[in-house]
């Protein structure tokens, strides 16, 4: 859908390009031979101020498109405790995360463990230390289906969001690839 759309662009680009050369020729010869054709170069200006009005809005309209834009720039890891605790900055909420194949290759997207804001767990995120919390939650656990990375993650603190997922797997970095298990 969206090469075609593309497709559909350059080719009004292209339209357009072709007639601006052309009527920039015709009113160059039309001012050295002084043609008189006024007339006809004031409408073919027109009809392409009307093309580039029509490709510009277009191109904005692409642009404009609801992009999943992330409600957490990035999750904050704590250096407390063993495993891999982050701190979420929209809600000051905490988890924990252990993986299976140890340390993050590449960004993981996933919602928060405790408000459910869509964030991501840099490769090496930003350290913070703060008390984690005594109380942990149920245990949720995912799988990667291409690697085999498993995640369990957990809420300290507070009891695990409902609608928990996990859009990215830490080790291959495919998206939609962590199911929950």
């Amino acid at each position: 859908m969206k090469l075609i759309n593309v497709l559909k662009d350059s080719w009004l680009l292209f339209l357009f390009i072709v007639l601006g050369l052309c009527v920039l020729i015709f009113s160059f010869f039309d001012i050295l031979l002084n043609m008189g054709l006024i007339l006809v170069a004031i409408p073919a200006y027109a009809v392409l101020i009307l093309l580039m009005i029509i490709i510009v809005y277009r191109r904005s309209k692409t642009i404009i498109e609801p992009v999943e834009m992330d409600a957490v720039e990035e999750f904050e890891k704590t250096l407390e405790g063993g495993l891999y605790h982050f701190k979420c900055p929209t809600c000051d909420g905490f988890f924990a995360i252990k993986k299976s194949k140890g340390d993050n290759k590449k960004y993981v997207k996933m919602t928060c463990p405790d408000c459910g804001a869509v964030g991501v767990i840099p490769p090496k995120p930003a350290c913070i230390e703060e008390i984690i919390p005594e109380k942990k939650s149920i245990k949720a656990k995912f799988k990667c289906e291409i690697c085999n990375e498993g995640l369990t993650i957990w809420a300290e603190g507070t009891d695990l969001y409902k609608k928990l997922s996990v859009y990215s797997c830490p080790y291959c970095g495919e998206s939609e690839t962590m199911k929950k298990v």
